[in-house]
């Protein structure tokens, strides 16, 4: 190929990727208008630590929230309570934190704003669907030929599980302990496991399981304070966050899934 063919071939290469760029680095909205970085660019972040019992329930209010607050995006990262806990302290990047019980928010005073209840919950024994071993009530739980599964103590279900156990006096030999309350949940869907102790919006989240009751004078209460992180970047959309989860249309969202009254 001559040579001035090559030179003119090139060229239009090189100004072809030249107005190319310019068409990269610019979207469009769906008027056809300039959205340099698009909506999201500009939109409010918040970052949420919650209890992994709120899981399914705040997916949901996630999404009402950000219907009713257009300029935010929530992200909720669920673990159990005392991982949250481990991760304030160790200075993970987030605005809210949600336990599943006052006692850990509260060990964590120096790290938070002021906690407001927002809902109260109840434990459940989760088993098979039709219930194939005929667990009825918490005494069964000691049968060694049961394969039962627990939180781990350090977990707040699995506080809250010792404390119902050791009021009547049963002993549990549980085949594992789990780090939050959904692991004891999937064990029990998986049939790794006979039983477990969970909050009772788990089971009626699952559809997998079916639920054993356990009576009030036998239960214990798990209570859900929220908080704003004093390390939030986003402290003004933090604590508007945790005031909607005390209002009628969040308050709705959790008893809606079963969640108690604060």
């Amino acid at each position: 190929m001559p040579p001035f063919l090559t030179r003119r071939r090139t060229a239009a290469a090189v100004v072809g990727v030249a107005l190319l760029v310019p068409l990269a680095a610019c979207g469009k909205d769906d008027d056809g208008k300039s959205d340099p970085g698009g909506a999201e660019a500009s939109a409010t972040k918040l970052t949420v630590l919650a209890a992994a019992s709120l899981t399914d329930v705040f997916q949901q209010a996630g999404a009402a929230y950000e219907k009713e607050h257009p300029g935010t995006r929530v992200t909720f990262s669920f673990a159990g309570s005392q991982e949250l806990a481990a991760q304030v302290r160790q200075g993970a990047p987030a605005d809210a934190l949600v336990t599943a019980d006052t006692k850990t928010m509260d060990g964590l005073r120096a790290d938070t704003g002021a906690a407001t209840v927002i809902a109260r919950n109840r434990l459940v024994i989760a088993v098979g669907k039709g219930n194939p071993k005929k667990v009825g009530a918490l005494a069964d739980l000691a049968d060694t030929k049961l394969k039962v599964v627990l939180a781990a103590p350090e977990v707040p279900v699995g506080r809250y599980s010792q404390k119902v156990l050791d009021a009547q006096k049963i002993t549990v030999r549980p085949v594992s302990q789990e780090p939050n309350v959904r692991a004891v949940l999937t064990k029990v869907e998986l049939g790794e496991a006979d039983a477990g102790i969970v909050y009772r919006t788990d089971t009626a989240a699952s559809g997998k399981v079916a639920a054993v009751e356990i009576p009030d004078a036998q239960n214990a209460v798990a209570r859900y304070p929220a908080a704003t992180l004093k390390s939030a970047r986003n402290a003004d959309a933090a604590n508007a966050f945790v005031r909607w989860l005390s209002g009628p249309e969040a308050q709705k969202i959790l008893q809606d899934a079963g969640f108690q009254k604060p």
